[in-house]
Order: C-alpha cells, then sequence, then structure tokens
C-alpha cells in the first residue's frame, strides 16, 4: 500500500498539471508564436567527456559543446544557405549530475548565450532537450530518467527551470522542445504512461514560459506511429508545434552505425535508392555484405541476419515499395492532423537523415545518394506544408562537417541552396 506522502505528493503533482493546463486552456485562442521551415540540427557532444571531468570549467563550458567548435561565421554560413532555424540539442544529464553543481548557473548562462548567438546570426531556435542513453561516460540517461520516478520528477523541474531561463526571449525567435525521443510505450501491450508524462513535461514549460512555442512529441522514439496514438485535445494549448522523427528505410539511412544494434553494423554499401543500382553491382554488395555476417556476427545470430536482410531488401527493391515505406510515416501524422484538427504548419519532422560514415569504420556513404535521400524526404515534407531539419551539422551524419572539423562533401548543402525561397 502506498504510503501516505507517496499519495500526496501524487494528488499534488496532479493538481499542478490540472492547473497548468487550466491556465493553457486559457490561452487556447492564441496561434503558435513561431514559426519554422528549413532547419539544421548542431551537435551534442563530439568528445564525450567522462562525467567525473563535468566539474572542470575547461572541459563543460562552453556548453552545448558545439560552441567549442563552431562560431557566428558557421551560424551565417546556414543563413546564407537557405536555413531558417537550427534544432539546438541540450543535453540535460549534466544538469542532473551533481558533478555541476558549482558550474550550474554558468551552465544555464551558456546554453542562454548559445541562443542569443544563433538569434544574432539571422537564424531561429528550437532548444532540444536532448538526452542520450547512459554509457560508460555519463551515469544519467534516458533509461535512468524514464525508468525512475525521482529522477523523472528531478527532469520535470529541470523543464521548468529551463523554460524560466528560455521565458524572456523573443517567442518569435525561440521554441522550446522539453524531451527528445522518449524511450517508452515502444512494447504492445504494455500500460501506455507516455500520455501522463507528457502532460507533466508540458505543463512544467508551459508554467514557466507562458509565451514560448512548446515542441511536443508522441512516445517511442517520437515516431510517426506513436504521435498518431496522441490526443492533442489533453494539451489544450495552440501554442503548440508537433514534431516526429523518420529515418526510413533503416537499412539504408543507418549503414554501419554500430550503436543502432547488431546487425546493421555489417551492412555498408547499399545505394540509395536500391532499384538505382545496377543488378549486377547490387547482388555483389548483398553477397559480399552476407559474406561478412557468416564471417563476423556471433553464429548465433547468422542465420537470423541473413534472413533479416534479404527481408528488409524485399521491401524497398522496387520503387513502388520503396514509396510505400518512406511514406507510410508521412501518410499516418497527416491522418492524425486531419483527424484532431492540427495545421500543417504546426508539425515539424524534426529528424531525418542519412549516415555519412560511421565513427571507425572506411566506409563512405557516397555524397550523391546522401542528396538524393535528403531531397526525397525535405520533398515530402514540405509537399504537405511540413517544417524539418535535417540530422545533423556533424559527426557520423555531417552535413556541414565531418569530423574533426573536416568539412563534408557540399552535396546535401547544395540540395538546400536549390530550394526556392
Amino acid at each position: 500500500m502506498a504510503s501516505r506522502t507517496t499519495l500526496l505528493a501524487a494528488a499534488l503533482r496532479a493538481m499542478l498539471v490540472a492547473l497548468a493546463l487550466m491556465a493553457a486552456t486559457g490561452m487556447a485562442a492564441q496561434a503558435a508564436s513561431f514559426s519554422m521551415k528549413r532547419g539544421m540540427n548542431l551537435d551534442i557532444w563530439t568528445t564525450w567527456p567522462d562525467e567525473s571531468l563535468w566539474g572542470d570549467e575547461r572541459v563543460i563550458l562552453p556548453f552545448p559543446e558545439w560552441r567549442k567548435t563552431e562560431g557566428a561565421a558557421d551560424l551565417k554560413l546556414l543563413k546564407e544557405t537557405g536555413f531558417d532555424f537550427v534544432r539546438m540539442p541540450v543535453d540535460p544529464s549534466p544538469f542532473l549530475s551533481d558533478r555541476t553543481l558549482p558550474l550550474r548557473e554558468k551552465l544555464f548562462a551558456s546554453v542562454l548565450e548559445s541562443v542569443r548567438m544563433v538569434n544574432a546570426a539571422g537564424l531561429k531556435v528550437v532548444v532540444d532537450m536532448h538526452l542520450v542513453p547512459a554509457g560508460s561516460s555519463r551515469a544519467i540517461g534516458m533509461d535512468e530518467v524514464m525508468s525512475d520516478p525521482k529522477l523523472f520528477d528531478a527532469y520535470v523541474e529541470l523543464v521548468r527551470q529551463m523554460a524560466r531561463l528560455l521565458a524572456k526571449e523573443d517567442p518569435a525567435l525561440v521554441a522550446f522542445e522539453p524531451m527528445n525521443e522518449p524511450v517508452i510505450d515502444c512494447k504492445a501491450g504494455r500500460t501506455r504512461l507516455w500520455p501522463d508524462r507528457l502532460q507533466r513535461l508540458f505543463a512544467a514549460a508551459r508554467a514557466s514560459a507562458p509565451s514560448l512555442t512548446i515542441v511536443l512529441s508522441g512516445g517511442c522514439y517520437a515516431s510517426a506511429e506513436a504521435l498518431a496514438k496522441v490526443d492533442p485535445k489533453k494539451v489544450p494549448d495552440d501554442n503548440v508545434i508537433w514534431t516526429f522523427h523518420s529515418y526510413e528505410p533503416f537499412l539504408l539511412t543507418h549503414q554501419g552505425a554500430t550503436w543502432a544494434g547488431d546487425f546493421i553494423r555489417y551492412v555498408t554499401g547499399l545505394p540509395f535508392p536500391l532499384h538505382g543500382a545496377q543488378p549486377a553491382e547490387l547482388r555483389a554488395t548483398l553477397a559480399r555484405i552476407r559474406k561478412t555476417i557468416k564471417a563476423e556476427a556471433p553464429w548465433t545470430r547468422r542465420a537470423g541476419m541473413l534472413a533479416y536482410l534479404d527481408e528488409q531488401v524485399a521491401t524497398m527493391n522496387t520503387p513502388k515499395k520503396l514509396e510505400k515505406l518512406m511514406e507510410a510515416p508521412f501518410r499516418a501524422v497527416e491522418k492524425w492532423a486531419r483527424t484532431h484538427g492540427v495545421k500543417p504548419e504546426n508539425i515539424f519532422l524534426g529528424e531525418f537523415g542519412m549516415i555519412r560514415q560511421e565513427y571507425g569504420n572506411p566506409y563512405v556513404m557516397p555524397a550523391d545518394d546522401r542528396a538524393a535521400y535528403v531531397r526525397d524526404m525535405i520533398g515530402r515534407a514540405e509537399r504537405r506544408g511540413f517544417a524539418w531539419a535535417i540530422w545533423g551539422y556533424g559527426g557520423a551524419f555531417g552535413v556541414v562537417d565531418e569530423f574533426d572539423g573536416r568539412r563534408a562533401e557540399p552535396a546535401v548543402l547544395e540540395v538546400v541552396k536549390g530550394l526556392g525561397r
């Protein structure tokens, strides 16, 4: 049986959510104060410093880490290329770690400085609270926040504090996304936890920032399928933009990614689109991938991986099949929006992109293939009136930079330059 203290705490949280939602209802006639069209996701971490170093000002500041390598000139280049906003990932983990207590005020101040730097370059900004999976370098990540009720409470409080920090900024230039890709409600048949947590995050953000546009998603990695399960009437506020992410077809967009499961790390060299390749060339690439799986994958998994490879290829090896696969997320969101009366300008494809080169893997995805994929996804979003943001500026999916400050091939940026203003 729950203790009286636990019950009172739960009741208090419910009351605060209700009050914030009631206050939001009073602003329901207000349209979104923030508008966007074409964006770029900035980098989050490139050095991944161990948490034991987070108390060192030389390691953690300026924050976010992209400030160490990108400056005003780089942001102005994005503006000149044709972007009108950036999505700025901010890792909440340092704000939840005791290691940064002496530097906490400086961390918040640095986030605000970064927002203002982006605005000064002529770009709008979505401040994205971007938890990452826990690993050897940190004790707090998405898994911990979602599994520990006390830690989730602390996260909600952080959302409140970050919203308060941003509240005085121009709401036409700054929007706030309280959680990136929630890893929750991904298993069928389980009790859905995200609706309650979504309301709590929204309420915390709105209570502290009455005028800012709040960017919200469904659960399960902010997928289109998860957004389609959200009832937007539970968030009675017109100053909201709804977001989803799509990396379909995953087999092609995440080739070689060692962190994306135990199968796709063995897959490299598949072109986009598959049907654009010469049949003999495609057969040779698939034969090489099968050979790699047989040689390197755990023997108990090899047969399953080989079957899965054939199954996935069969879903996208003709123009009609590929069209169905890539259209599915957009159609799901479009149907959801019509059902609930959500306007296209209040929908945001927050992430999409194609890997360039996995860390430590010599294979580089051809620039023309990446450009073709990005052009295709932009077309699907813009035909529907959705805003979009490419993932991302540098690193494995680098559009502007690759690694160590080296410039990536300009093919994807040329696609953006070629779009009509």
